[in-house]
C-alpha cells in the first residue's frame, strides 16, 4: 500500500531496510551497516536502561545489585563458553557461501553445549566463589541461570551470523523483542512479587530474540547468502592466495580455529574483567554500592557498544575488500569519533539527571563514576578500530596482546584504586586504561594501520 503520491508505504520501507545490503561504491556499505549496528545497539542500551530503571523502581537496591551481578556472571560464563565464536561468524561468513550454515550450527552447538556445562560448574561452586549470590540456592533459579547462560551465548552468536550475512536491519530487530519482551515479563512479575522476577524476565526475552532471529537467518539469510567476491585486483590476488591456503587438507579450519583461539584469548580476558567488576565491588563494597556502579556501567556501555557495533562493519567490509582496509579504518574511525563525542559530552554534562530517573541514591552515588567512564569511551573509540582492523588482517598476536593489555591495565588500577576511592577510583581506572592505550595506539598507527592485506 502506498502513500498519496505514490511513494512507498511504512511497510514497504521497513522490509526495505532489513534486507541484505548491497555493496555500492565509495564504501557506502561500510557506514550504512556500521551505522544500523550502532543503532541497534543503542536501542538495545536504551531499553535495557529502561528494564533496570522499572528494576530499579519495582524491587529493592539490594535486589538490583544481586540481579544485576548475576546476570553480569551469566554474559561472562556465555563468553567462556562460546569460545568467540560470534567474531569469527562476522569475520568468515562474508566469504564462506554455501558452507555457511554448517558454519552457522557447528558453532551454535559448540557455544550453547559449552556455556550451559561452565555455568553448571558456576552454580556448584557459587556459595565459595561468590557468597553474595544467594538467588542460585533456589534450585529454580539455578537451573534458569543455566539455561539462560547457554541461551546468551546463542544469542550473541547470531547476532555475528546476523551481521556477517549483511543483515543489520534484523539485528535491529531482535534486540528490540528481547529488550520490550522482558520489560513486559517484568511488569508481570513486580505484580505478582517473583523473587527471582529480573532473572526470569530477562530469559524469556532472550528465547523469544533467539527464535526471531535465527527463523530468518535460516529460513531466509543463509539459503541467500552468496560469497563476496573483492572488486579490486590486489583484492583478487589476497584472495586467490587465501583460496590456495584452503585447498590444503584441513585449511580453512584451521585458519579459522588459529583465528578463533587467539582471538578468544584476547576477548576473554578483556570481558572477563569488565564483567566481574560488579562481582569485585559487590564484595568489596556491597550490594548497594554494587547498584550504583552497575547502572553507571549501563549507561556508559550504550557508547562502548555503538563504537564497537560501528567496527563490526568495519570487519565484515574489509574482509570482502582487504585492499582498502586502512581507507575503511580511517573513515570508520572519523565517523565513530564524530558519532561518540558528543554523546559522551551530554552524558558527563547530564548525568546526575541521568541517574535520578533511577532515585536520587544512583544520584548522588553514581554520578561521579558514570562521568568518568563516560569519558573513557572517547580513547576506546580507537582502541576499538584498532582491534578490528587486527581481526581482518589476522594478526592475531597484535589483537590477543591488546585486548589482554586492556584487561590487565583495567583489573590493576581497579584493585589499587577501589580500595581507597571506592567508586571513583573505579571510574579513574577505566578513564586511564583506555586513555594510555589510545595514547601508545595513536603513536604506533602508521605501523597497524598501514599494513598489507591478509587473507579475506
Amino acid at each position: 500500500m502506498t502513500g498519496g503520491t505514490g511513494g512507498p508505504g511504512p511497510l514497504v520501507r521497513w522490509r526495505e531496510r532489513l534486507r541484505p545490503a548491497e555493496r555500492p561504491p565509495g564504501g557506502s556499505a561500510l557506514l550504512r551497516n556500521g551505522r544500523i549496528l550502532a543503532a541497534s545497539a543503542v536501542l538495545a542500551a536504551g531499553l535495557g536502561a529502561l528494564f533496570w530503571l522499572l528494576a530499579a523502581r519495582w524491587f529493592s537496591a539490594a535486589t538490583v545489585g544481586r540481579s544485576y551481578a548475576l546476570l553480569s556472571a551469566a554474559m561472562l560464563l556465555a563468553t567462556l563458553g562460546s569460545l568467540n565464536l560470534g567474531d569469527v561468524l562476522i569475520r568468515f561468513l562474508p566469504t564462506a557461501g554455501e558452507r555457511g550454515r554448517w558454519l552457522v550450527v557447528r558453532c551454535y552447538a559448540i557455544a550453547a553445549g559449552t556455556s550451559a556445562a561452565v555455568a553448571v560448574g558456576f552454580v556448584l561452586l557459587a556459595k565459595w566463589i561468590s557468597p553474595g549470590l544467594t538467588e542460585l540456592r533456589e534450585p529454580w533459579s539455578a537451573v534458569l541461570f543455566i539455561v539462560a547462560t547457554g541461551g546468551y551465548a546463542v544469542f550473541v552468536l547470531q547476532d555475528g551470523a546476523l551481521t556477517g550475512l549483511r543483515r543489520p536491519g534484523w539485528v535491529l530487530a531482535e534486540n528490540f523483542v528481547f529488550a520490550v519482551a522482558k520489560v513486559l515479563v517484568l511488569a508481570v512479575c513486580a505484580a505478582l512479587a517473583v523473587a527471582s522476577g529480573i532473572l526470569l524476565s530477562w530469559a524469556v526475552g532472550l528465547v523469544l530474540a533467539v527464535l526471531l532471529a535465527n527463523s530468518v537467518l535460516f529460513a531466509r539469510a543463509l539459503p541467500e547468502a552468496r560469497p563476496v567476491r573483492p572488486s579490486r585486483d590486489d583484492d583478487r590476488a589476497a584472495t586467490r592466495t587465501a583460496a590456495r591456503d584452503d585447498d590444503r587438507p584441513g585449511g580453512q579450519p584451521q585458519r579459522m580455529a588459529r583465528y578463533a583461539a587467539a582471538d578468544y584469548v584476547g576477548q576473554l580476558g578483556q570481558t572477563a574483567v569488565a564483567k566481574s567488576l560488579p562481582l569485585l565491588v559487590l564484595a568489596r563494597l556491597g550490594a548497594e554500592q554494587t547498584a550504583y556502579y552497575s547502572l553507571a556501567y549501563l549507561v556508559t556501555d550504550t557508547l562502548y557498544q555503538a563504537a564497537y557495533s560501528m567496527g563490526q562493519s568495519l570487519t565484515v567490509e574489509g574482509a570482502a575488500e582487504p585492499g582498502r582496509l586502512a581507507e575503511h579504518a580511517r573513515r570508520m574511525l572519523r565517523h565513530t569519533a564524530a558519532l561518540i563525542t558528543p554523546a559522551a559530552l551530554v552524558t558527563v554534562a547530564a548525568a546526575p539527571w541521568i541517574l535520578r530517573l533511577f532515585g536520587a541514591d544512583y544520584a548522588e552515588h553514581g554520578t561521579t563514576v558514570l562521568r568518568l567512564m563516560a569519558l573513557s569511551a572517547l580513547p576506546n573509540v580507537l582502541f576499538g578500530v584498532a582491534v578490528h582492523v587486527a581481526r581482518v588482517r589476522q594478526a592475531l598476536v597484535f589483537l590477543t596482546g591488546l585486548q589482554l593489555a586492556f584487561a590487565a591495565l583495567l583489573l590493576l588500577l581497579v584493585l589499587v584504586l577501589m580500595p581507597r576511592h571506592g567508586l571513583t577510583g573505579v571510574g579513574v581506572a577505566w578513564l586511564a586504561t583506555s586513555t594510555v592505550l589510545a595514547l601508545a595506539l595513536a603513536v604506533t598507527a602508521r605501523r597497524w594501520l598501514s599494513g598489507g592485506p591478509q587473507h579475506p
